[in-house]
């Protein structure tokens, strides 16, 4: 099999369905190669793709037209013509915090209607051990009527997209890659090895490969749900988190974390994927969901130790003007999906306090449609009551502390949540 791909390689016609952080980045890497289909069903993506633009800011104008055998589409049947289909959608959860499979679902009916004898289908987005292969295929078979392992095959290689992250790129990141037989595994991470220079681990099978990705982000989750705990008890000691951190790092084996909310479209997410999993099995994971609660409740203390400071200073809680600088869920990045930032201005309001949301890097129509938060283009100096530093965009790094305490007034309680300022320059920190 791997010696055949070899030989019809150029034959290889790629389908990316999905075209977000993941999506496009492979799409450009891989059309730089060979014939490639970007799909999306969201018209004013495509639209903004072929006209050479990116508002994730993951592919540059340069980029984009370096892809000179990618093309957009937001029609079906231009995947006709493709043999190998990547599907790089979205797997939220949903209000209960249960997986929401259902754009792996259309994605896989979408591609199930164009499926032909030997055509390869791999998936990136993240999902529990056995999703591929006990959700998405019977899909695949239900809608194209060919058999799997037989007509059609499938393969597993999981997204390990950082977006914001300029150093390390798909290109640039080790990926795992996994086939639903040993030959389509050996053909899966030879296509890979045309891309990624960092090289490929090829796992054993698909559940393995699924299961590495998905605690991937669970271990992150758990190492940052436990300096969330530390930070609680240490603020409650009067003890510097970070000089903590600090020292403890100066060991060897100290792994770096730091305290914080825990958004985004991963870690704050991919844990209940296997928790699902594993209740589903009968069991029911003791630390995970600890980790979860812990850090899903990090935006109501953040607000409660505000509402502390501003009582001691003799501040009014209540009709009190706050400045939230930061709305993304990570610096430097538009990116708004998970950001555990609207926790804090959902709890802010309801101490009836009057919140405005700052932030350069978003896009304030998604803002508005995701959250129904209408960012202001620019705070007024001298306004606020209080101020919270939720994300370390450079922009607020530049402004110091001398320039964020211009933006409050005289008495004023400024909540550092990211270590950009100095311990002394803040009133709180987590």
């Amino acid at each position: 099999m791997l010696a055949t791909f070899m030989q019809k390689n150029s034959k290889y016609n790629l389908a990316i369905v999905g075209l977000g952080y993941v999506g496009l980045p492979l799409a450009v890497e891989f059309g730089k190669k060979r014939p490639v289909v970007g799909f999306d069903i969201n018209l004013k993506r495509i639209a903004e793709l072929q006209s050479g633009q990116d508002h994730t800011l993951e592919t540059s104008s340069e980029e984009l037209q370096k892809a000179k055998h990618l093309t957009f589409s937001t029609n079906s049947q231009d995947l006709a013509a493709c043999n190998v289909f990547i599907v790089t959608v979205p797997t939220p959860i949903d209000q209960y915090k249960r997986p929401d499979l259902t754009p792996l679902i259309k994605a896989s009916e979408t591609i199930g209607k164009v499926l032909k004898p030997g055509d390869i289908v791999i998936y990136e987005s993240t999902v529990y051990p056995g999703a591929t292969e006990e959700d998405c295929v019977p899909v695949l078979e239900k809608f194209s009527g060919l058999r799997f392992n037989q007509d059609f095959y499938a393969g597993y290689s999981p997204e390990r997209i950082n977006p914001g992250d300029k150093e390390h790129r798909v290109t640039t990141i080790r990926k795992v890659t996994s086939g639903s037989t040993p030959e389509i595994a050996d053909v899966v991470d030879a296509l890979y090895n045309e891309i990624i220079v960092a090289g490929t681990h090829k796992a054993s099978s698909i559940k393995v490969a699924e299961a590495a990705k998905v605690i991937e982000n669970t271990q992150r989750d758990l190492n940052i749900a436990l300096i969330n705990e530390l930070a609680i008890i240490f603020n409650k000691m009067d003890i510097d988190t970070e000089a903590v951190l600090k020292a403890a790092g100066t060991k060897w084996n100290f792994l770096p974390f730091r305290p914080g909310l825990v958004g985004g479209h991963c870690i704050g997410v991919d844990p209940y994927y296997l928790t699902h999993k594993a209740q589903a099995l009968g069991y029911h994971p003791e630390i995970i969901l600890a980790g979860r609660r812990l850090n899903d409740s990090m935006g109501g203390y953040v607000v409660a130790q505000l509402v502390k400071a501003m009582t001691k200073k003799r501040i009014q809680v209540d009709g009190a003007r706050v400045l939230v600088m930061g709305l993304a869920f990570k610096e430097n990045c538009p990116d708004l999906r998970n950001t555990r930032i609207v926790d804090i201005v959902a709890e802010l309001q309801e101490y009836n306090c009057k919140v405005d949301v700052y932030d350069p890097w978003i896009s304030a129509e998604e803002s508005v449609h995701e959250y129904g938060i209408t960012p202001i283009s620019a705070p007024e100096s001298g306004t606020y009551d209080s101020v919270i530093l939720a994300v370390a965009h450079n922009e607020f790094r530049a402004l110091g502390a001398e320039g964020i305490r211009a933006l409050g007034k005289p008495v004023q309680v400024l909540y550092d949540l990211k270590y950009v300022l100095a311990a002394e320059e803040a009133d709180l920190r987590l």
